[in-house]
């Protein structure tokens, strides 16, 4: 029975603001080398056999409607490929995400061991990492539900718990570890206390989140203990569509699915079948700022830097510039991340707290917590240079072959200036090319589309003036994309 693996790639990252947004999540950053953290775990693949010598099949990818387009840059940039992206109109969890997946594998004929797989975590020791799946995928081919569990090298409040119960199966020859343990119990993120308890017990690892079962399983066990998830994924599966390779839930159906994490949906319930392997591959959430401080290498003084970082008499602190020149003096343990439209400052033993910022931001319904200055879409970016009373000026950036759809604005004109490339400009019943120093006027209530019809980046100045200039000030008439907001 062959593995699938199972990309959950829905998650935000708040934990990492200003860099993680909940439209570009912190499972698209590159924090250590050229990949991010997402096509980290498509080539954490590679190398990987079951015990029969198998590969594994081409992974079912869930995230969310937004930032579909993204993960498919994502998977050309790695040169990779997915049996299926399975969209999800709203977040439910990770129970639904995989339950959504699983009625999808045996949908496809036959049914699969599934390996399921956060889309943001890192792994350095893969030889071990592929061990231990293999020693899953037997357990899940015995009806198992796997969870992997992560030895606590300290006391940690940040991950959640899972407490050995007996041990199931022998190791392998010249180990006297056991094969796994049986579930005992999942536990929330302890306090400081209990984390130390756990830590000095002996009897609790940390949950990694990742997990192997047949896709059969999963739907049993979901169906037992959360039957009010399974019709609500089953009502959204069955009446999906496929849309340019995407697999489009039923949106109404979906978001009456309770919401609910695959551990205390069934894993913790499920006392008979659920099991824990040992995972020792130098495996981490990256979740924190502490936590990619961590992982990424140091200079003399302890300090992370990137980007234009000057430092005098700074210790053991992350640094992290994209725009501006960043200055410290005199300090030590501490996160500073500066981006386009927002600074963060904080000592290390808080970063905790960063998620209350993020709240804090939601609440104000400010959009810092929302997207970056710059803004990505399936054809390219834009990036807001500069705005004011009745103006506002765009950097917009199209790919090659790529387009804007083709709309109109009901509030504001706009004026376009070539600055590199050739733009294919669509204008009422007129199509003209506009070079590189040359401009057009794009007149409030016209049908315009901008298109790029060339090899290289096409890169263009607008400035839009009018009553009103929010996003949704426009009228989309037809989308190579189909998008409809």
């Amino acid at each position: 029975m062959a593995i699938t693996p199972v990309i959950l790639s829905g998650g935000f990252g708040t934990g990492l603001w200003p860099l993680s947004r909940e439209m570009y999540p912190k499972q698209l950053l590159a924090f250590s080398g050229g990949r991010t953290l997402f096509q980290d775990t498509l080539f954490r693949l590679d190398g990987l056999v079951d015990t029969q010598g198998e590969k594994p099949a081409a992974p079912v990818i869930v995230c969310n409607d937004e930032s579909r387009f993204l993960v498919i840059e994502q998977l050309q940039e790695a040169g990779r490929t997915s049996s299926k992206i399975i969209l999800e109109p709203e977040g439910r969890n990770t129970a639904p995400a995989l339950t959504l997946a699983a009625l999808s594998i045996l949908e496809n004929g036959g049914d699969s061991v599934m390996l399921v797989l956060p889309s943001d975590h890192v792994i350095r020791q893969l030889p071990v990492f592929h061990a231990t799946v293999r020693k899953g995928w037997d357990l899940a081919r015995g009806n198992k539900l796997v969870a992997f569990g992560i030895a606590p090298t300290h006391a940690e409040t940040r991950f959640g718990y899972i407490r050995l119960g007996p041990p199931v199966g022998e190791g392998t020859v010249g180990e006297t570890a056991p094969l796994a343990h049986m579930v005992s119990a999942f536990v929330e993120k302890p306090d400081a206390e209990t984390a130390r308890k756990y830590f000095e017990s002996g009897y609790y690892l940390w949950n990694s989140g990742i997990f192997m079962m047949t896709a059969s399983a999963w739907l049993e066990e979901i169906n037992r203990l959360r039957p009010d998830i399974m019709r609500a994924c089953r009502a959204a599966h069955d009446g999906g569509v496929s849309d340019d390779g995407f697999q489009r839930v039923e949106a109404e159906a979906f978001k009456l699915c309770p919401a609910d994490s695959i551990d205390y949906a069934v894993m913790e319930k499920a006392v008979e079948k659920a099991v824990v392997v040992r995972l020792d591959a130098d495996w981490s959430d990256v979740g924190t700022w502490p936590a990619i401080w961590e992982l990424l290498p140091k200079d003399a003084a302890g300090n992370v830097v990137r980007g234009d970082v000057v430092t005098r008499d700074t210790y053991n602190s992350l640094l992290f510039a994209e725009h501006h020149l960043l200055a410290a003096v005199g300090v030590k343990d501490i996160i500073i991340v500066e981006t386009a439209d927002a600074v963060l400052v904080a000592d290390k033993a808080h970063a905790q707290d960063i998620r209350s910022i993020v709240e804090w931001l939601k609440g104000e319904k400010r959009g810092e917590h929302l997207t970056h200055r710059r803004v990505y879409r399936p054809w390219g970016s834009y990036d807001g240079v500069d705005s004011g009373e009745r103006y506002q000026v765009k950097r917009i950036t199209v790919k090659p072959g790529a387009a804007l759809s083709l709309q109109m604005h009901r509030h504001r004109a706009e004026h376009w200036v070539v600055v590199k490339g050739t733009a294919k400009v669509t204008r009422g019943d007129d199509v003209f090319l506009v070079s590189e120093n040359q401009s057009t006027y794009i007149p409030l209530g016209a049908v315009h589309r901008l298109e790029n019809p060339g090899t290289e980046l096409l890169e263009i100045i607008e400035v839009q003036s009018g009553s009103y200039l929010g996003e949704d000030d426009i009228v989309r008439l037809e989308d190579r994309y189909n998008r409809k907001t």
